[in-house]
Formats: structure tokens, C-alpha cells, sequence
């Protein structure tokens, strides 16, 4: 057997490909570790330098997702919340989903979309995600419920937007779709 190259270039997005492609054949739970190691070309060793587990693989990068929409919203100009979100939002989703990520989308959501623990983990990012922006706004000023309100409703809007996004087909930009999506809860608020 040919002895694997230590430290590979690459290796963490090799990891993450093997992942993702093994999830797509056999399903998250019946695929190992090892398996992903070795489908990337890379030794289980390897897989933990750069991951705790094999859920992590779709997990990482989770405080850097925050990270970059709380500064999106610390950057974004003017004093209404829903503005400042959807600016956030914006900003955030055009360095974080370019086109030629969305395969990658498509394909994690579909492995996340197929095991329920994996879809509570996804819940469980979000929610974080709207407590960072809450406290972000609040930091600015923004009144509690206005701050909790604009950041539970950025959140649903990407919810929807990204939906749409990995949706078969569908070659709109994720900022074209997050405008249209923030377009139709204007006029559902608009009816109240």
C-alpha cells in the first residue's frame, strides 16, 4: 500500500467533498469516519486535525457565518432596524454564497435535509445567528423588541432565500432573491 503525503494541500475542502459525496451514496448515518478519510485520499488522522466529527464536516465555519453578518449589521448605514437587516443581509450573503457555491448548498442541504439531528443542528445555527444579530442591533441603539423582531425576520427571509437558491433550476443570485423575498413580507406586513 502506498503511504498517503502527510500534509496535502487541500485537504480540509477534500474532506469536506468525500463527505458530502459519501452522504449523498449512503446516507449520513451509515457513512464512517474512515470512509470519508479514505474516499479523499487522507488518513482518519487527518480528518480529525481538521474536524471534531463527521457532523462537522457540514457544521464548521459556523462563528465565522455569524461572525460576518454581525459585522454586516455593525457596518450597514442608518437607525431602522429592517433596513440595516436587509443591508446586512446583503452584504453577508454575497461573500458567503457566491454562484459557485451553490452546488454545495444544494448538496449539504440535501444530506441535512435527510436526517433530523442534522436538522435541528441547522435550527440550532440559525437561532444563533438571529441572537447575534439582536445583539448587534441592540448595540446600536435598537430598542429590544424592534432589534428581536428585524433579526427574526432577517433570518426567515434567508431561510426562504436560500431555499430558493439551491432550488433545481433556479439561476436568480441570492441578493436578486433575498430583494424579492423582503419584497412579498412588505406587503404581508403591509396588510396588517
Amino acid at each position: 500500500m502506498e503511504a498517503m503525503a502527510r500534509w496535502q494541500p487541500g485537504a480540509r475542502e477534500r474532506l469536506q467533498t468525500a463527505a458530502l459525496e459519501r452522504f449523498a451514496q449512503q446516507g449520513y448515518e451509515g457513512t464512517t469516519v474512515a470512509e470519508i478519510a479514505a474516499t479523499a485520499g487522507l488518513t482518519e488522522r487527518t480528518f480529525f486535525r481538521h474536524f471534531a466529527d463527521k457532523r462537522e464536516v457540514l457544521f464548521s465555519g459556523q462563528e465565522e457565518f455569524a461572525r460576518v453578518f454581525v459585522a454586516a449589521v455593525d457596518e450597514a448605514e442608518g437607525d431602522d432596524a429592517m433596513s440595516i437587516i436587509a443591508t446586512a443581509l446583503a452584504t453577508a450573503t454575497s461573500s458567503l454564497f457566491p454562484g459557485e457555491r451553490r452546488s454545495w448548498s444544494r448538496a449539504r442541504q440535501a444530506v441535512i435535509d435527510a436526517d433530523p439531528s442534522l436538522q435541528e443542528r441547522e435550527l440550532l445555527k440559525l437561532s444563533a445567528l438571529a441572537v447575534a444579530m439582536t445583539s448587534a442591533l441592540r448595540r446600536r441603539g435598537i430598542s429590544a423588541t424592534a432589534a428581536t423582531l428585524a433579526a427574526e425576520s432577517g433570518v426567515a427571509v434567508f431561510r426562504v432565500a436560500f431555499t430558493g437558491w439551491i432550488a433545481a433550476g433556479e439561476e436568480r443570485s441570492f441578493g436578486e432573491l433575498l430583494r424579492a423575498v423582503f419584497a412579498e413580507l412588505r406587503s404581508l406586513v403591509d396588510t396588517v
